[in-house]
């Protein structure tokens, strides 16, 4: 079996009767258990438990199941007692998963953090995919957009990323720079494809601008990034990042349309434990100091 924590799950629900006892014990919410028992039993394409009013009772193929899984149970307590306390110690690994684009924000305040703590690993994610915190494929994540609604979650506000659109300055010198969206028809632009489409400022700029006019579409920030540096065209950057680059120059002043908001993800399990608190605390300080400040300023669209 590929995921113990159903076995588990579904374990504590035989052991105790109930989803709400067997979640006091887990120290997880009821809605996980739920799921896990839900999970298990379509996997394994049988039902382990007759549901009734006063609670749960395994069927012959849960039983099976639950007498190996009780066995590994006390496997589990030993190995559990081994590790005491290292869960109230910010040691070991920490899985951090971000949209893409913003690793030159947080690798730095991850580097200080694990500086700070040196007996941590740090592993950071990024994929099309979002990663499933409820089966611990990450302890943090941060999400761009709707705010996220997958249940057992603990969702927190981080940031506004302002987006504006971009020229470098050999375009403007070449073909000048558009007062209003009237001229768009005039100028060519760059745009993401594929996922990166759903992002606000994609859809604005589809929608806004004729598509022969987009000239350059890539599936990689880094490519988008690269073409806008080489005068292909106008495109949307962070803010923050079009700042720090003198050889570009802000075509428009950024719009609350165009600005995904950032949120902070945690699981509800997770949450509490000494290390995901640091780190939380540690980026929301960032953040308060202003983590995005740039180091060079560039012009605006006045400048040319």
């Amino acid at each position: 079996m590929d995921n113990w924590d159903e076995i588990r799950t579904a374990f504590q629900v035989a052991r105790i009767g109930t989803v709400s006892g067997a979640a006091e014990v887990l120290g997880v919410h009821h809605a996980t258990v739920i799921r896990h028992i839900d999970a298990l039993e379509k996997r394994l394409g049988a039902r382990l438990f007759q549901r009734h009013p006063r609670g749960y009772t395994p069927t012959e193929a849960g039983r099976d199941l639950l007498a190996v899984a009780q066995a590994t149970e006390e496997q589990f307590g030993q190995l559990a007692s081994r590790i005491k306390g290292q869960g109230e110690t910010v040691t070991g690994e920490l899985v951090v998963t971000a949209i893409e684009g913003i690793a030159d924000l947080l690798v730095p305040i991850m580097s200080s953090f694990q500086a700070a703590h040196p007996g941590l690993i740090l592993r950071f994610l990024t994929d099309m995919r979002l990663f499933r915190l409820d089966y611990g494929e990450a302890h943090v994540a941060i999400r761009a957009g709707q705010v996220p609604e997958e249940p057992d979650n603990v969702v927190q506000p981080l940031m506004v990323l302002e987006m504006a659109p971009y020229a470098a300055r050999s375009y403007a010198a070449a073909h000048g720079l558009p007062e209003t969206e009237a001229e768009f028809a005039r100028h060519s632009f760059i745009s993401a494809e594929g996922a990166e489409m759903r992002a606000p400022y994609s859809r604005w700029l589809a929608e806004t601008v004729p598509a022969d006019r987009i000239i350059f579409r890539s599936t990689e920030r880094a490519a988008i990034e690269q073409a806008l540096h080489d005068g292909l065209g106008i495109g949307f950057l962070p803010v923050y990042r079009g700042r720090r680059s003198p050889d570009l120059i802000q075509v428009l002043p950024p719009r609350t349309e165009w600005t995904p908001p950032l949120w902070l993800v945690t699981h509800v399990d997770l949450h509490r434990t000494l290390k995901v608190r640091s780190f939380v605390a540690h980026l929301k300080a960032a953040v308060k100091k202003g983590w995005m400040d740039a180091d060079t300023d560039a012009g605006t669209a006045s400048d040319s």
